[in-house]
């Protein structure tokens, strides 16, 4: 009987070590998984470098940063293809967190959504082929241009042309509008400067060349795209706050666009 009494009091401490090691904490924000759920996050991976398909998985920029920002915000996070426009559609409803696809931050989209601080400084370039007269924006007038649809670059290219003129070609993707180009479909394509860049560096043989014009097209800043009124906002505000001043916002860029951020640029 002693024995017994002994072996029932070792297992009973053997219970109670056990019990003392078993706290878990999300990968990232020290938090506990128990405490944030993983969210859903939605982005049309058509659009590089900021995020694009290989190999079936999602890579990019904007992957990269959001990986680093939700850890620092202890989230885990689970990262959909949804497409451009569904991607608007899924935040509206409230069937996903929140979005990440270079979306610029304007006061149309404001009316609807809810935006982080912003993460990205770009603007809208224009690409033609090599020998095109087209030299600056004005020079589209008159002109067949290619844009993706529900872009900033769609608007800009509207105010030029006119919203509903012929001469506007709308695509889903970027990269659909610049097959057009390649097709002799349209004269150019507007689309923000870091995707166009991207393609030429990309492309070397492809004989096209890009047009900057900053005095035509403004400068536009990315951020999360939330549901309106979203808790998760003030979160990934810190997140990215933190992420931009501690060096790691500065790491990834350097990766992808071989260059250094002038993070104060995002504070303006």
């Amino acid at each position: 009987m002693k024995v017994y009494k002994i072996l029932s009091i070792v297992f009973a401490l053997m219970l109670i070590v056990s019990a003392c090691g078993t706290s878990k904490t999300t990968s990232g924000g020290g938090e506990a998984s128990k405490d944030k759920k993983t969210l859903k996050v939605v982005t049309n991976a058509e659009y590089a470098p900021f995020e694009y398909m290989d190999k079936g998985d999602i890579k990019g920029f904007d992957l990269d940063f959001i990986k680093v920002v939700a850890k620092e915000a202890g989230y885990q996070i689970n990262v959909v293809n949804t497409g451009w426009d569904p991607l608007f559609v899924e935040i509206k409803g409230k069937t996903a967190d929140f979005g990440i696809s270079a979306i610029t931050i304007n006061d149309e989209r404001k009316q609807t959504y809810d935006f982080s601080t912003p993460y990205f400084l770009s603007t809208n370039e224009i690409l033609v082929p090599e020998g095109s007269p087209i030299k600056s924006a004005a020079d589209l007038k008159g002109k067949k241009v290619a844009v993706q649809n529900g872009t900033t670059g769609q608007e800009a290219v509207e105010a030029i042309l006119g919203k509903n003129s012929p001469d506007l070609k709308k695509f889903e993707s970027t990269n659909l509008a610049i097959m057009e180009l390649k097709g002799g479909g349209v004269d150019a394509v507007v689309a923000d400067n870091t995707v166009v860049e991207e393609y030429v560096k990309n492309n070397p043989n492809e004989k096209v060349v890009l047009i900057k014009d900053d005095a035509a097209f403004e400068k536009e800043f990315y951020g999360l795209m939330f549901p309106k009124g979203s808790k998760l906002k003030a979160d990934f505000d810190k997140a990215i706050k933190t992420v931009l001043e501690n060096g790691e916002y500065a790491k990834i860029y350097q990766q992808w666009f071989k260059a250094a951020p002038d993070v104060s640029l995002l504070n303006e």
